[in-house]
């Protein structure tokens, strides 16, 4: 089965067909909403959203444990998580939709694994060197190909802990680690999903430039800043896809 995460803005999934709600109590407490399980195109989704109804769960409040657990104990085995992010590079520009293939980790105190050890000789390590399941992500470039929808890829996400923004010379920072996209939602999320051995892949809508950013590149000090009304109308313009790439992925790759 595959299970869609939603991201900022995306607090249901239009075409899920026949959903309901299932309220799952997991060892890791509550995830940050029911989990909807539905149907489309006849192959059935899970879908759940991040940050809970009207966007009431912060991302450094989201329980990441429940949430894949959750999902992992309804039968999913697939994860297509939306996560809302901010363009660092010239051609993340807001609008645009971006397909990452590697991650930068810059969260702290999250509780980032089911391996906690709990005793000698319990201790395990996942691999995560290509941490979006490249089996997936080639799935979903194809969906996205057959939908006629221009996808930004590959990128490297870099997670921060939120919820504010980033300062300028955070994201000059960044900029020279190699991140091209920043968001606060991608881990511990994506280490989760491997430890389960679910395949994980993100889809990413820009929402904004980061602080500093433009077309031109990073460092900038002469931009205004961030706007949440032209956040909101860059995810609308951002997310618009995401339901035909589903469709197309599940018609591709049906479960």
């Amino acid at each position: 089965m595959l299970a869609v995460i939603g991201g900022t803005s995306v607090y249901d999934l239009p075409g899920l067909d026949d959903a309901r709600p299932h309220e799952i109590v997991t060892p890791y407490g509550r995830p940050s909403a029911p989990v909807m399980l539905g149907c489309i195109a006849g192959n059935r989704v899970a879908f759940l959203a991040r940050h809970g109804k009207g966007h009431a769960v912060a991302p450094h409040r989201v329980n990441y444990r429940a949430n894949i657990w959750a999902l992992h104990a309804l039968g999913a085995r697939r994860v297509l998580a939306i996560n809302t992010v901010g363009g660092i590079t010239p051609r993340m520009a807001p609008g645009a939709l971006a397909l990452p293939d590697q991650v930068i980790d810059y969260t702290y105190g999250r509780e980032a694994t089911f391996w906690d050890s709990d005793g000698e000789g319990s201790m395990r390590h996942a691999e995560f060197g290509e941490p979006y399941t490249a089996s997936l992500r080639d799935a979903i470039r194809s969906a996205a190909r057959d939908c006629a929808i221009d996808l930004v890829d590959p990128a490297t996400y870099g997670a921060t802990q939120g919820p504010r923004f980033e300062s300028i010379a955070e994201i000059v920072r960044m900029a020279s680690d190699g991140c091209d996209l920043v968001g606060m939602t991608g881990m511990p999320e994506a280490a989760l999903a491997r430890e389960l051995q679910l395949d994980y892949a993100c889809l990413a809508p820009v929402a904004n430039w980061a602080a500093g950013c433009d077309a031109r590149g990073t460092g900038r000090r002469d931009l205004p800043p961030i706007s949440l009304d032209e956040v909101f109308a860059n995810l609308k313009r951002a997310t618009g896809p995401l339901v035909g790439i589903i469709a197309a992925l599940l018609a591709a790759t049906p479960d």
